[in-house]
């Protein structure tokens, strides 16, 4: 399993998170409700927060205390969202040039399929899914 799939893993119920950050129940729901988090739910619809999760609640402890009001979290936050996406983009049609010149191995490819389908953004394109996934499949 990669790092990364196992940060996004749900695993904290809420009383480990409040020990973890020092917030209080209601100042993570607050969070939540204002879709600055968004922690997983179990089947009782408990929220299950992952190590993500935990990291983002602390960085936004930390801006709180050095003054910043939740707007201007929401703004940074946006920012680096969309900061996020344009590089994944660029790294998208970088790889797709390089592919029209030569054939992609199957790693270059899931690595290409990963990137599209973590970054949600397809848009006035064609996706690559829709013509390599088959290649997967014999």
């Amino acid at each position: 399993m990669g790092n990364e799939i196992r940060r996004n893993m749900s695993l904290f119920p809420m009383s480990i998170v409040m020990k973890l950050t020092d917030l209080t129940a209601r100042q993570i729901r607050y969070y939540e409700q204002h879709q600055l988090i968004t922690p997983e739910r179990s089947e009782g619809k408990q929220r299950i927060f992952s190590l993500n999760d935990i990291d983002r609640l602390l960085e936004i402890k930390d801006l709180i205390e050095q003054g910043v009001n939740l707007a201007g979290i929401k703004a940074i936050y946006q920012l680096k969202s969309d900061q996020e996406a344009q590089a994944v983009e660029e790294v998208i049609a970088k790889e797709e040039v390089s592919a029209v010149n030569r054939d992609l191995t199957d790693k270059e490819l899931r690595d290409l399929l990963k990137a599209e389908l973590f970054s949600g953004q397809t848009r006035d394109r064609i996706s690559l899914i829709q013509g390599e996934l088959s290649r997967f499949f014999h």
